[in-house]
C-alpha cells in the first residue's frame, strides 16, 4: 500500500501499530506536543483529534512543527513513492535529494523538470505541502543530522558542508528542525554509530534501510561487473572512484555483522556528501518497501517459491547516468564478462588516475573522452562502435540529456531516436538510472530462462502478458526470473546477476 493512497484511518491504524514499513513514507505531527514522528514511534498513541498526517517532513516543519527526539524521523529510510511515481513530485524529490537545489537553485530545478520556478512552487506546495526550498532546507537539516552524527568534523564544517549559507542559519535551522543544539545532537551519536571507531575528519554513516533486503545479491550483482580499477566488490562490499561536481571521490558500502548497511566515503568537497549518499541509496535500492513487493508477488503461486527464496530482492541503481547508458550500450548482445572486459579496457585507457595508497584508482572515463577517443579502444561492430561513441558526444555537447529526474516516457524516446539503443537498453537504463519499479525486458534472454524454470510464459508476448498482473512492481519480478535463470554448475557465482544480453 503506497502512502499518497492510504487513507486517515489506514495511516492511524499503521502508527497504533508501529509499523516500521510506513517509516519515511509519511509522518505524524502532534497538536498537543508541537512535534512529528516517524509511524514506528514508541510514544504513546496520540489521539486522532490530535494527529496531521504529512507526506515530507518537511511539510510538518513549514506547519510548525519539530522532530521526535525519540524516534528521529529524519533518520528514516526514504519514501519508496519517488520511485514508485513518476509525476512532478516524485521527480522533484529524486532531484532534490540529488542536491540540484544547492547546486542550482530553485530556477535550475525548474527548468529541469519544465516548469517555471512560480508555477513548479505552487504545484509541490499542493502536492506535498511545501516548497522547493523548504523540501531542499529539510535536505540539508537530515544532511547535517548525518554528519554530526556520523563523523568528527568540526560544527563549522559540517554547516557548510550541509549547504547551509552561514553558521547562524546552520544552527537556527537544527534548533527549529530537532529542538537540539548542534553539540546536543552530536552528544547523541553513539545510538547510531555503535562501537564503529573513527578516524579524525573520516566519513562513516549507516544508511538505514527497510528489512528484509537481499545484500548477498546485490554484492554478487557488483562483483560480476566490476570495473578493474574503478570498482572492488566482495561478499560483504562494494567501493568505487566516482566523478562528482566536487571533485574525484570514493566510497564503500558494506554490510557490518549487525546487518546494517554502512557507508565510507573520501571526498574532495564535503558538499558533495549529500549528493553521493542518494546515489548510493539508489544503487543499493536502500528505499524500497521489500514486505510490499514481496506480498504483492508471493501472491501468484509461479513466483512464491522465488519468494521465499530470495526475500527483500532488490534491483541495483546506478551511481552515474551517464556511465549507465553506455555500460548498458557495450553490454548489450555480449556476455556478463565480455562486457566486464571490455569496460576495463576502455577506462584503463582513456580514465583518470585518482588518489594514492589504498583508494587508488582509474575514474570512469568522461563523455568527451570517449566520444573522441572511444573508437582507438573499443572493438567488435563498426556500428555498435559508432552508436557508442555517438552516444557519448550526444551526453557530452548536452544534446541528450539523461538524469534521475527525467520523465520515463521522455527518457525512453529520446534513448530510443539515438542510432543504436534499442527497446531493451532503453528500458532497462530506466531501470537502473530512474528507478523505475515497472519494467519488464520480455527480449531479455536471461530472464526468460528464468520464466521458463518458474513456469510462466517464456516467449515475449506471452511474458508481457502474464507480468501484467505484477504491476506495479515487473522490475522486482525481472530480477527474481533473472536469479532463477538456470546456469551451469561452474558459473554458480554468476547466478545472483543478469546476463545483459538482448535478445534479436
Amino acid at each position: 500500500m503506497n502512502a499518497p493512497t492510504m487513507t486517515f484511518d489506514e495511516r492511524y491504524r499503521a502508527i497504533s501499530a508501529r509499523d516500521t514499513r510506513f517509516d519515511g513514507q509519511f509522518v505524524t505531527a502532534v497538536r498537543s506536543t508541537g512535534i512529528y514522528c516517524r509511524p514506528s514511534c514508541p510514544a504513546r498513541t496520540p489521539k486522532p483529534v490530535n494527529v496531521t498526517f504529512y507526506p515530507t517532513s518537511a511539510a510538518a516543519h513549514e506547519a510548525g512543527y519539530r522532530a521526535c527526539k525519540r524516534c528521529l524521523p529524519e533518520a528514516a529510510p526514504g519514501s519508496p513513492d519517488w520511485d514508485v511515481r513518476g509525476d512532478l513530485a516524485a521527480r522533484a524529490m529524486r532531484l532534490i535529494a540529488d542536491g540540484v537545489v544547492e547546486r542550482e537553485g530553485v530556477t535550475g530545478l525548474a527548468q529541469r523538470l519544465g516548469y517555471s520556478s512560480r508555477h513548479l512552487t505552487r504545484l509541490l506546495v499542493t502536492e506535498l505541502g511545501a516548497g522547493p526550498l523548504a523540501l531542499s532546507r529539510a535536505h540539508r537539516a537530515h544532511t547535517a543530522r548525518m554528519l554530526l552524527v556520523g563523523t568528527d568534523l568540526p560544527i563549522a564544517d559540517v554547516a557548510f558542508s550541509a549547504g547551509f549559507a552561514s553558521i547562524r542559519q546552520f544552527n537556527d535551522t537544527i534548533r527549529e528542525v530537532f529542538d537540539l543544539a548542534p553539540g546536543a545532537l552530536r552528544a547523541r551519536r553513539h545510538s547510531a554509530r555503535g562501537d564503529v571507531a573513527q578516524a579524525p575528519g573520516a566519513i562513516d554513516l549507516v544508511l538505514p534501510h527497510r528489512d528484509p533486503i537481499d545484500t548477498d545479491g546485490l554484492f554478487a550483482w557488483m562483483a560480476a561487473r566490476a570495473i578493474a580499477g574503478t570498482e572492488q566488490a566482495g561478499e560483504r562490499t562494494f567501493a568505487r572512484h566516482l566523478r562528482l561536481d566536487g571533485g574525484p571521490a570514493w566510497f564503500e558500502l558494506r554490510r557490518s555483522d549487525d546487518g546494517r548497511i554502512r557507508l565510507r566515503a573520501r571526498l574532495t568537497r564535503l558538499g558533495d556528501l549529500s549528493p553521493l549518499v542518494a546515489r548510493t541509496r539508489r544503487l543499493f535500492d536502500l528505499d524500497a518497501d521489500p514486505l510490499a513487493v514481496d506480498e504483492a508477488l508471493a501472491a501468484h503461486p509461479e513466483l512464491a517459491p522465488l519468494v521465499a527464496r530470495v526475500p527483500g530482492i532488490r534491483v541495483p541503481g546506478a551511481v552515474d547516468p551517464h556511465e549507465m547508458l553506455i555500460r548498458a550500450m557495450i553490454g548489450q548482445q555480449i556476455t556478463v564478462v565480455a562486457a566486464r572486459t571490455a569496460l576495463t579496457a576502455l577506462t584503463e585507457a582513456l580514465g583518470e588516475r585518482v588518489g594514492e595508497g589504498l583508494t587508488s584508482g582509474t575514474l570512469f572515463p568522461t563523455m568527451t573522452a570517449i566520444a573522441e577517443r572511444g573508437s582507438e579502444v573499443l572493438r567488435g561492430p563498426a556500428a555498435r562502435i559508432r552508436a557508442v561513441t555517438g552516444a557519448a558526444a550526444a551526453l557530452a555537447d548536452g544534446s541528450l540529456r539523461l538524469g534521475v529526474g527525467d520523465d520515463a516516457a521522455t527518457q525512453r524516446a529520446a534513448l530510443l531516436a539515438m542510432p543504436g539503443i534499442g527497446p531493451w537498453t532503453a528500458d532497462y537504463v530506466r531501470m537502473r538510472v530512474i528507478g523505475d519499479p515497472d519494467v519488464l525486458l520480455p527480449g531479455d534472454v536471461a530472464m526468460r530462462a528464468g520464466a521458463a524454470a518458474a513456469g510462466i510464459p517464456s516467449d515475449p508476448a506471452g511474458i508481457t502478458r502474464w507480468a501484467a498482473r505484477t504491476a506495479p512492481w515487473r522490475s522486482y519480478l525481472t530480477a527474481h526470473l533473472w536469479r532463477a535463470a538456470p546456469v551451469r554448475p561452474a558459473r554458480r557465482a554468476v547466478a545472483t546477476t543478469v546476463t545483459e544480453k538482448e535478445s534479436t
